[in-house]
């Protein structure tokens, strides 16, 4: 493990949970692996309002479009069996589609340049309000005349991944489902995974959530339905330590895959530009991939009803983030670019050296938290409200025990003056004197805070 991941770590659950309190979300799951294996997992949360049952790693949660990852490296195991080709027409494999579709390539499919209906002509199934499209529904879709010439630009396309189970099914002669678990989930070692639902064994499944808004509060949405014909595109339960190992594997110097280096390295390439992105982000063979902090990464996201999910992994540190939430706004993708931008940091600057280290803590004003993060010799100030809690971090020159510099700070910041650390009898730190500002624990502000102004409304700590 690298020596600078354990603290990362550390730090990054501790700004999840303060980002879990401050948005008021149901649940998340964070799962770190590197080299192979799950080196983290944290639960934060409830796996459902209504019981209040607590949110566990151990939970599976519908990942919707990681299921195009799952595809992808289906496809990829059959074209090194000599069995397609990528460059093979859909229509070699799978008949009775009409002419516009039979030349589209196996390729086109799983980098969505096929230019193939997004979701179809009547997608209400993402409401709720009629069953994933069977296989007579989803050649109905297929029917339809291609949006755009084929290999004209990324287009993303649910429908089009449920062609490519369809050449699955074809090539293998089995269910897409009964065939990619028993070669794909399975020899990558994922206990916890299912190319749908049912879930084949009892297993603890979080409940989906709806946003408050329209009704000013959330309600359930299970998540029980099955994808049908478009389990291919959107129908994986998954948990992120499952997901976290198997994005982690496709990096083309895992040690261990159900893939090649070779298949490995075409899935992650970024073939397409994914046009009027303001984030930057290409697209490989059923992986999504940009760049954090200088970083490249690759991985998927997921969106279903009452789930948002999103994995990446780190080819330049081997290491991958995954984090799956349980509400339709759930948090998951911003919160893994913070991961990732903590990551950056912790591996810029070493671990905390050890005249710095007991400079670590949350303290509350009535404003807000500030956190002090060591990281190397340097001690940073910064706010875990934000996204990337190290936007524009405040540096701090530590002199002794219980004074610091504030030697880098925004022009608007106290750029040259002190932090104070008040010592009680046992050395602990009580108070904080941040540019003359007083900062105290959670539990002491909170006390305050009940006895200056009321404690009817104030939040407890947690």
């Amino acid at each position: 493990m690298h020596d600078w991941l354990p603290e990362a770590i550390a730090y990054a659950e501790d700004w999840l949970g303060h980002q879990m309190r401050a948005s008021e979300q149901p649940g998340c799951v964070l799962a770190v692996a590197e080299g192979g294996a799950v080196v983290a997992e944290r639960a934060f949360g409830i796996a459902d309002l209504a019981s209040r049952t607590p949110l566990t790693p151990a939970h599976r949660f519908r990942v919707a479009s990681h299921s195009k990852t799952f595809t992808a490296a289906a496809i990829m195991k059959l074209h090194e069996a000599g069995l397609l080709h990528l460059d093979d027409p859909v229509g070699r494999y799978v008949t009775g589609l009409p002419a516009d579709n039979v030349a589209v390539t196996i390729s086109q499919l799983l980098s969505h340049s096929a230019g193939l209906l997004r979701d179809g002509l009547r997608a209400v199934h993402w409401q709720d309000r009629q069953p994933f499209f069977d296989e007579a529904a989803l050649r109905a879709e297929l029917a339809a005349p291609l949006t755009l010439a084929a290999n004209t630009r990324f287009k993303y396309s649910n429908v089009g991944f449920g062609l490519a189970g369809l050449v699955i099914e074809a090539v293998t002669g089995e269910p897409y489902r009964r065939w990619i678990e028993r070669e794909i989930v399975t020899p990558s070692g994922l206990n916890a995974t299912a190319a749908d639902m049912p879930l084949p064994s009892p297993a603890p499944l979080a409940t989906g959530h709806s946003g408050k808004r329209p009704l000013g509060r959330r309600v359930a949405i299970p998540g029980h339905n099955p994808t049908n014909a478009l389990a291919s595109a959107t129908g994986f339960v998954s948990t992120a330590g499952d997901l976290a190992r198997f994005i982690g594997s496709l990096d083309p110097a895992a040690p261990s895959s159900v893939l090649s280096p070779a298949s490995r390295r075409e899935m992650t390439r970024r073939h397409w530009v994914v046009p009027d992105d303001s984030l930057g982000r290409h697209y490989g063979l059923g992986t999504i991939a940009g760049t954090t902090e200088g970083h490249a990464w690759f991985g998927h996201s997921g969106a279903f009803q009452g789930f948002i999910s999103r994995t990446a992994c780190v080819p330049d540190w081997g290491v991958t983030v995954s984090i799956v939430t349980n509400c339709i706004d759930g948090l998951a993708n911003p919160w893994v670019e913070g991961v990732l931008s903590i990551m950056h940091r912790f591996a810029e600057g070493g671990p905390a050296s050890a005249d710095v280290a007991d400079w670590k803590g949350r303290w509350w004003s009535y404003w807000t938290a500030l956190d002090l993060v060591p990281i190397g010799s340097k001690v940073y100030a910064v706010m875990p409200d934000l996204m990337a809690p190290f936007t524009d971090a405040v540096e701090l020159a530590v002199t002794s025990p219980t004074e610091a510099r504030i030697r880098k700070a925004n022009g608007f910041a106290s750029h040259g003056e002190l932090a104070v650390r008040t010592l009680d009898a046992e050395g602990q730190a009580m108070m904080l004197t941040y540019g003359g500002m007083e900062l105290l624990p959670e539990a002491v502000l909170v006390e305050e805070l009940a006895h200056r102004i009321g404690g009817a409304g104030a939040e407890k700590s947690v």
